[in-house]
């Protein structure tokens, strides 16, 4: 826990010193000055607002216990269980199987799931889901995850505000260097993702979400069938939810394209066979 808040700070603070750094290299002390603002304020959205900017991505709404029953109860149960605050509770309209959770703390923390996974799982598999979810937020994953998706997605939008605003001089185009960030800034926004995401930390959550349920098997079935079904309907890989992917809890993307330099999902076999193992499975 205390090693992600540690990359949280080396991870907003190494972004606030190439902004910084930047500023400089263009503008002099005027740049450096611009750049010592754009830098406080590109961390302090990317902190308070990374939860919403994930949500956003998803076209996630609250979801209340009239309509999700079963959801909350099982939310509520578990968080019983861990002595920890219910998160709050929201359903996203898509229809490929998913789940993921964002926030700075338990007590900001949302668990948001797809309609595509209430409709393909049953109820013991949900709770190994939303063990799992809940895992990320107990064990302070979420914290680095979101910032790091909140930045991923401001630098990003950077290559697209440049094609507006970075046009040539005879307004053929975006400008040499409007098509050099739109080439650039996509591989830079997913390599602070993997820098900053461990591929562990979903082992670690599988175990811990297990051991919250006490049904190893559960989840393990789940991620079969997610895998399957986020392979059957692939999300589109536009900025946005590349940016969030990897908080999601299976790759939502086809494995090809600009998705696939985001991912830091470690294989669901590998998944499977450690949860199975857990259960007592001898291969």
């Amino acid at each position: 826990m205390h090693h992600n808040g540690l990359r949280t700070a080396l991870l907003l603070g190494g972004l606030s010193a190439s902004i910084i750094a930047l500023g400089w290299w263009l503008g002099g002390g005027t740049g450096l000055q611009i750049a010592f603002l754009l830098a406080l304020a590109t961390n302090g959205f990317a902190y308070f607002f990374s939860d919403r900017i994930a949500l956003s991505a998803m076209r996630a709404r609250p979801v209340s216990e009239v309509e999700q029953p079963t959801l909350f109860r099982i939310v509520r149960e578990l968080s019983t269980e861990a002595r920890q605050p219910m998160p709050r509770l929201y359903i996203s309209p898509t229809v490929q199987p998913n789940a993921f959770a964002t926030g700075r703390s338990p007590r900001q923390a949302a668990v948001c799931v797809t309609y595509g996974l209430t409709q393909l799982l049953n109820e013991r598999e949900l709770r190994g889901v939303i063990g799992h979810e809940l895992s990320h937020v107990y064990n302070r994953d979420i914290l680095v995850s979101s910032v790091a998706g909140a930045l991923a997605t401001m630098i990003t939008w950077i290559s697209y505000v440049a094609v507006f605003f970075g046009g040539s001089d005879d307004d053929e185009g975006p400008g040499f260097l409007g098509a050099l960030l739109m080439m650039l800034l996509g591989p830079v926004a997913a390599g602070m993702i993997q820098m900053a995401i461990s591929r562990t930390r979903e082992y670690q959550a599988d175990e811990s979400g297990a051991m919250l349920t006490g049904d190893p098997l559960a989840l393990a079935s789940a991620l079969r069938k997610i895998e399957m079904g986020a392979r059957r309907l692939p999300l589109p890989e536009n900025s946005r939810l590349t940016s969030a992917s990897h908080m999601m809890i299976a790759n939502p993307f086809s494995g090809a394209g600009l998705g696939r330099l985001f991912s830091t999902h470690p294989p669901t076999s590998e998944r499977v066979a450690r949860l199975e193992r857990m259960a007592g499975y001898r291969r």
